[in-house]
């Protein structure tokens, strides 16, 4: 039976001799370093690529105390993350996107139980990222800030509560509410609840910000029902409304998700929308557009949202400063459902 021989890696001495240069020269080009002339570095590279040399990630990592990736992570249920809420989808490809563009590895950390949490920071903390973009759509969690003062650059992907020294990236959510609602009174709509939002999420807190402001400004009464983003609740918030509030002509819901289930609430309650009642949703999702009627919502940038962030990491762990609030504008999309 005849031996079969297995093709060696190129080496980095293999290197040296295509270029004609030492070892060390080879090493300290293919780890990034300036100091080697750019003819000599012409040189490595090309007999790098005519031999087809992969350079050791760990060496590599040694040399230039760079891991080349970021952490992203999600201090949320893994059931929340993948479930019809495009925000965390939408948020990884933004993410993912801007990393392939710079050349850099993603690494998704879920962190909804407290071993989940102590993996993330034991492995964050041990230097085997270059930084952490941290989206919870909850933000009063302290691990941001026990990072950063770490020493590892971290950025938040929504505003926390509270004071946080932590930099973040987050949407304009009172605009966008003010300008639906807004829309709806200058349509002739007098009796505007909304389904708001938890109250512990700034998105949340912001949207009810906006629209009480904007009805009190109008001089029109509060209608308040409280959902948690689910279709589930929408629903019942919705029913909850008819009840209290069977007069009401318009509806602000302060995600697609909870619009959708108020759409279908309200056919089965016979009322009609436009007509009767008008909807207006928040986030835009890809499924608001094929609802019955097409439905009115507040588009926020959310791949943009990932992206944005982790340019902002990308910044910090290149040692440059970065503001401390980046925030995305929104706008409404205006649909048949108002």
């Amino acid at each position: 039976m005849t031996g079969m021989t297995t093709a060696q890696r190129p080496t980095l001495e293999a290197v040296a001799r295509r270029a004609g240069v030492s070892r060390a020269t080879v090493s300290r080009v293919v780890n990034g370093s300036t100091t080697v002339a750019e003819p000599i570095r012409a040189a490595v590279h090309q007999a790098v690529a005519e031999l087809g040399y992969v350079p050791n990630l760990a060496a590599r990592s040694l040399v230039t105390q760079r891991t080349d990736s970021i952490a992203l992570i999600m201090p949320e249920a893994a059931t929340r993350v993948f479930s019809d809420d495009q925000v965390f989808p939408g948020i990884i490809r933004g993410v993912s996107q801007e990393l392939e563009a710079a050349d850099k590895q993603l690494v998704l950390m879920l962190a909804g139980s407290p071993a989940g949490r102590e993996r993330v920071e034991r492995y964050t903390s041990g230097r085997h990222v270059d930084g952490v973009l941290f989206a919870s759509l909850h933000g009063a969690d302290p691990l941001p800030a026990r990072l950063a003062r770490l020493g590892i650059p971290v950025v938040c992907s929504g505003r926390g509560l509270g004071d946080s020294p932590v930099p973040y990236v987050d949407v304009d959510h009172v605009g966008g509410v003010t300008r639906a609602v807004r829309y709806l009174i200058e349509s002739g709509r007098r009796r505007i609840a909304t389904i708001a939002g938890p109250q512990d999420m700034v998105a949340g807190i912001e949207r009810l910000t906006g629209y009480r402001d904007t009805v009190v400004a109008a001089g029109l009464p509060e209608l308040v029902a409280y959902g948690d983003f689910t279709r589930e609740s929408g629903a019942a918030a919705m029913r909850q409304l008819l009840t209290e509030h069977p007069d009401l002509d318009a509806v602000f819901a302060a995600s697609d998700l909870m619009a959708h289930a108020a759409l279908r609430t309200l056919r089965e309650a016979g009322r009609r929308v436009p007509q009767d009642v008008a909807v207006i949703g928040f986030d835009d999702i890809e499924t608001a557009a094929y609802t019955e009627p097409p439905l009115t919502t507040v588009r926020q940038p959310i791949l943009e949202l990932g992206r944005a962030g982790t340019r902002q990491v990308l910044r910090i762990a290149a040692g440059e400063a970065v503001e401390p609030a980046l925030i995305l504008p929104t706008e409404l999309v205006l649909r048949a459902s108002a």
